[in-house]
Formats: C-alpha cells, sequence, structure tokens
C-alpha cells in the first residue's frame, strides 16, 4: 500500500478538492479517502469507510459527482510511474518488477472500493453508488473510465460462483414479493391479486439470484409459465379467468418475463446463467417437460418500421408477422448483431428465434414498440453451444424454417 500512499501524498499536495457538504467530522470526504487508502488497521479502516459511506448518502448529485470527480482525477493512474515501471519489468522480467507495474497500472481507487466493500453493508451501497455514477457520467470521459473501475470488481464480486438462486413463492417473505412488483420491468404487476396469480398456481414458477452479500435484494429474476405447446400471446397467458394447468400436463416451460433489479449492476450479465440453470433444475423436477422458450417482446420493431417509413397501422396479422420475422433476422448494428435488444441477449444464450406472433400483446406498451407482437427464442439445451458460437461469429441468426421463410427479401424496408 506504500505506492498507493506515496502517489496519493504527491496528488494532494498539488491539488484538493474542498466542497460544501463533504464533510461529516472534521476531514474532508477528499481527506478520509486518503486516509483509508493509507491505514494498515482493519478496525481504523472499516470506521473511516463507515464514514465515508455514510457521507456519501447524504450528498445531493452535485455532491456525489464531486465525489466521483475526486476518484476520477486525484485517484487515477500516475502515467509516469506506469511507463516507468513498464519498462523496468521489459528490461528485468520477474516477480518484484512486474509487482511493481501491476501496482501503478492499478489506480488508487480501485483498492478504495475494495476497502468501501469490507464495511457491513458496504457492497449494497456500492451497488447504489454505481448506479449515480451512471446517471450522473453522460458525456463526461473521465466518469466514464471510473466506472470500467467499479464494473471490473463488480464482474468478480458478482460472478456466478458467489450468486444463489432462490424460488420465489406466494409464501416467500413480503418485503421480497414486494420487491419483485417493484423491479417488474417487462409485464407490470398491478397489483397483490396479480403477483399471486403469477406465483401461487401450481403451473406457475419464479427464481430469482441472490448475492449472499445482498440477501434481501433479487439482482435479477425470472418468471415461468408451465403449458401446454408453445404459447403466443401474453394476455392469454396471464388471463385472470385462465384455466390451471396441472403441472403433471406441461410438456413447455416459458420464460415470459426477465427482469434485472439493481441499475448498480448494469452491463454484468445474469440472464444467461439464471435462464439455463432454471432450465435445468425444471428439467430434474419435471421430467416431461421438453421444450424451453419464451414469449417476449420486440422493443425495436416500430422504431425500425418508422425510420424506414414502412406503414404498418393497418397492417394485418400476416404481415405483421413478416415484417418482425425481417427485422429479428436481418436488422443489425454497424457491428452486425442484431439490432433489437431482446435479441441479442437470448440469441447471445445461445437461443434460436422459433416462432413470431401477431396481436400477441395488446397492452399500450406492447403496440408501441412492436405493434402487438412476441416472439420466441427456443432453448435447445443441446444446441446452446453451438449457436452461441455461431453469434459471435456473426453467422447469420438461427431461426426456424417457419420464420426464415416468412423473413422473406421482398418483405425488407428499402427506406
Amino acid at each position: 500500500m506504500t505506492l498507493f500512499a506515496d502517489i496519493l501524498s504527491s496528488v494532494f499536495e498539488r491539488r484538493v478538492r474542498f466542497s460544501a457538504g463533504w464533510s461529516k467530522d472534521d476531514r474532508s470526504l477528499a481527506q478520509l479517502t486518503t486516509d483509508l487508502i493509507g491505514t494498515a488497521g482493519e478496525g481504523s479502516g472499516r470506521s473511516i469507510a463507515s464514514r465515508i459511506l455514510d457521507t456519501y448518502q447524504g450528498l445531493d448529485s452535485a455532491g456525489k459527482k464531486d465525489f466521483f470527480l475526486h476518484l476520477a482525477e486525484d485517484m487515477n493512474i500516475d502515467p509516469d510511474a506506469v511507463r516507468q515501471t513498464l519498462a523496468a519489468y521489459e528490461d528485468t522480467p520477474g516477480k518484484a518488477s512486474y509487482r511493481a507495474f501491476m501496482s501503478a497500472s492499478e489506480p488508487p481507487r480501485q483498492e478504495l472500493i475494495r476497502r468501501l466493500n469490507m464495511v457491513p453493508g458496504g457492497t449494497e451501497i456500492l451497488v447504489r453508488m454505481r448506479a449515480d455514477l451512471l446517471r450522473l457520467s453522460e458525456n463526461d470521459p473521465a466518469l466514464q473510465a471510473l466506472d470500467v473501475d467499479f464494473r471490473h470488481l463488480f464482474v468478480s464480486w458478482f460472478n456466478r460462483g458467489f450468486l444463489v438462486l432462490r424460488p420465489i413463492s406466494w409464501e416467500s417473505p413480503a418485503h421480497i414479493l414486494d420487491k419483485i412488483i417493484d423491479y417488474e420491468a417487462v409485464h407490470a404487476i398491478q397489483s397483490w391479486d396479480d403477483l399471486r396469480r403469477r406465483l401461487q398456481p401450481e403451473d406457475r414458477r419464479c427464481f430469482a439470484f441472490f448475492h449472499p452479500a445482498m440477501p434481501d435484494e433479487p439482482l435479477i429474476f425470472v418468471e415461468v409459465a408451465l403449458a401446454e405447446g408453445v404459447p403466443g400471446s401474453i394476455q392469454r397467458l396471464l388471463a385472470e379467468d385462465r384455466e390451471i394447468l396441472g403441472q403433471e400436463k406441461a410438456d413447455t416451460a416459458v420464460f415470459y418475463s426477465i427482469s434485472n433489479c439493481q441499475a448498480g449492476l448494469a452491463g454484468i450479465s445474469f440472464g444467461n446463467s439464471l435462464i439455463k440453470q432454471v432450465a435445468r433444475d425444471l428439467a430434474a423436477e419435471l421430467p416431461q417437460i421438453k421444450t424451453f422458450v419464451t414469449l417476449s417482446p420486440i422493443p425495436g420493431l416500430v422504431d425500425w418500421l418508422v425510420e424506414n417509413q414502412v406503414s404498418f397501422d393497418a397492417a394485418d396479422a400476416g404481415t405483421m408477422k413478416k415484417l418482425a420475422a425481417e427485422f429479428l433476422l436481418h436488422a443489425k448494428r454497424p457491428d452486425g448483431l442484431p439490432r433489437d435488444p431482446v435479441a441479442r441477449f437470448h440469441l447471445g444464450n445461445g437461443a434460436l428465434v422459433h416462432a413470431v406472433h401477431a396481436e400477441a400483446d395488446s397492452s399500450e406498451k406492447g403496440r408501441a414498440q412492436s405493434g402487438g407482437t412476441m416472439v420466441n427464442y427456443l432453448y435447445d439445451l443441446a444446441r446452446l453451444t453451438e449457436n452461441h458460437e455461431g453469434f459471435i461469429a456473426r453467422q447469420p441468426v438461427p431461426a426456424s424454417s417457419e420464420v426464415k421463410s416468412l423473413a422473406n427479401p421482398k418483405n425488407r424496408p428499402t427506406g
């Protein structure tokens, strides 16, 4: 830690930031961060870290941005030290020269974040802190670089080995159920009765990933319907008066909603592991289930049609299915990946486009983003790796023969 302390000492000789509202005791928040990096005692370190986190949570947006600018500018790497230690390692490769280079190339703010994480409850506060950073860092390269450090650490802290898969049922604690209602991002849960209909019947399931450091905060959850055959309408799947299916009759598991819960974990992917783990668990519990599909929105479809001046307001069901198939299979970003974000997610997991359905989502949101169309992505457990590798290699989007036939070039917008 001597190198970190030396760098910070030289930095603060040149520049110390003072901001109203930063102090909770006689030391500024900037000074507290310096003290935390320089301390060797675990007890005193936790005390200082607690003060930093408590003070941060009391700041307004302007104060939080000042704090982030302090981390981005005053706790950055020293380029001269990086160059010198790299040259020394190139001249004399070895343990000592490599350690010196690694120490110089890691910004002190990474160690600061690690030490803040040692405080009980620190992980959750840091996740909220990153949510603030993402909100405040638009068009600021220095703050965006700081986020690289947060993301680097979070990828390690929230890797699959640390996550716990828990079923969510109607008997789950009320504070967890309340968060499921709040965090649902695909098909809004309108009431507690609506939630009960999604959790209590024997043909419904819900699973969430939790982290041991955040036991009361779901990170991501998926809602599952057990069905006979592949469904093509979300309103029928969630209808109040639907007939409950005995789970022994189900041959299909439908992932109809997957919601990320923590804004501060944006870009940290859990969905891949979640869907595959749930599919394996359901296959073990109910071996008669052989088909695993989603019933997914197509959020980019309407924007794409409008941009290409395609009239679709009065389009019949067949035309909408053709347009949706063309969009999913052929509308790409400049990097060659599918334009639709939901498609990128599921295709990146190794799924394929199985079927498209018109008039499948009559909600205001469904009409606005996709003209009411939806899509099934099929998770063929035997082909996930093959499909994923093809996706990474920018091969054609894997799809059923039915969808391929719908995506005829003559349906392609020319605008």
